[in-house]
């Protein structure tokens, strides 16, 4: 049996829970934001859509001026395709025939395909599946001190990019990094480096793209950069408060929660757990804020409850029944757990949206 949804026009008081809830004037403050400082710096900027997953939030990051979108894997970027996109960076490795056969096929639905590797075997992969009819651009993944994926030097960026230039299918796009926040003087010397020497080699590299939301607003100091790729931004979470990219009031998804029982006086269960909270700590000691009480602790997840810690409490403490709001240490996660978002204008509902790239792992 299928679950009532919320209604517009609906109260968020009203709302069955846990489900998380989208702030419409804050969700278009931070899309705002963010694109006005990219313009006034002269950067491409290409939101990440891993965030929200939904195309309906791209149409409005794009409406706002971004240049296209960046989705992780072929199944999301699937779901965008079909939604209209065209401008399409896949930042992820990709290897075995089923993804490339997907892979080759969106490539043929799309003008704007482009994905990256950091590897020749990656490379050797990719032009197996890709002819000169209707190439493929590949980007070079650069380890810029991120410590994930990414060749490790300039020296080993210049030489995949050549063999790239020499394989059938594939075109040179450029080069690619997701950096550790705050080493914008890092990221331009690795940049710098890799364009000086595809330059002597007379390698055009058409794409510099750097990313990251947390020290977003530095973006600027990447001097060779052309675009600049982030995701989180477009709700913001309680980690990019504590980094500094934006305030708790940016914070544009709540999870509405419901106390639904007060064991102790210093302990109250909600019926929000690991199946609406992400348990990603991200460096805190709890799981979210309570955005009405922010001394109370949510100190433990199970499936279906949380565990929230009274003690410090001061004064009026909630009780059976009542709805909180939290902020969630990591917003991307949570809509994952979610398969529709309720959006809300100064608490009326206003639209629901299918989280259409959903659970699409591969």
């Amino acid at each position: 049996m299928e679950l009532p949804r919320p209604r517009i026009g609906q109260s968020i008081s009203e709302l069955s829970t846990p489900l998380p809830l989208i702030d419409e004037e804050k969700l278009a403050a931070n899309i705002a934001r963010v694109q006005r400082y990219m313009d006034s710096h002269g950067l491409a900027f290409r939101p990440h859509i891993k965030t929200h997953k939904i195309p309906a939030i791209a149409s409005q990051q794009v409406k706002a001026g971004a240049k296209g979108i960046n989705c992780q894997k072929i199944t999301e970027a699937e779901i965008f395709a079909t939604a209209g996109f065209e401008d399409l960076l896949i930042t992820f490795n990709i290897l075995g025939s089923e993804k490339l056969e997907r892979l080759a096929a969106l490539n043929a639905r799309i003008s704007g395909l482009k994905v990256v590797a950091d590897s020749e075997t990656t490379v050797r992969g990719l032009s197996s599946a890709f002819s000169q009819a209707r190439p493929l651009t590949v980007l070079v993944e650069c380890d810029t001190g991120g410590g994930r994926c990414g060749v490790q030097s300039p020296e080993a960026a210049i030489a995949l990019a050549e063999t790239i230039l020499t394989a059938p299918g594939l075109t040179f796009g450029g080069i690619l990094t997701y950096p550790k926040a705050d080493t914008e003087e890092a990221v331009q010397a690795f940049f710098a480096a890799t364009l000086a020497g595809l330059a002597v080699r007379g390698i055009p590299c058409p794409i510099v793209s750097n990313g990251g939301t947390p020290s977003l607003f530095s973006a600027h100091k990447v001097t060779s950069a052309t675009e600049h790729r982030a995701g989180t931004y477009v709700y913001n979470d309680r980690a990019m408060a504590r980094s500094g990219h934006c305030s708790l009031n940016d914070c544009a998804m709540h999870i509405l929660a419901t106390v639904v029982s007060r064991p102790t006086e210093g302990r109250a269960i909600l019926d929000a757990g690991s199946k609406a909270l992400t348990s990603d700590l991200l460096g805190f000691a709890d799981y979210g804020m309570i955005v009405d009480y922010p001394d109370a602790v949510i100190s433990g997840l199970s499936e279906e409850h949380g565990t929230v810690d009274l003690s410090k409490v001061q004064g009026r403490r909630p009780e059976i029944g009542e709805k909180v709001r939290i902020i969630p240490n990591h917003t991307c996660v949570v809509s994952n757990l979610f398969d529709v978002m309720t959006f809300h204008r100064d608490g009326i509902v206003t639209r629901l949206q299918e989280v259409a790239a959903r659970g699409l792992v591969w």
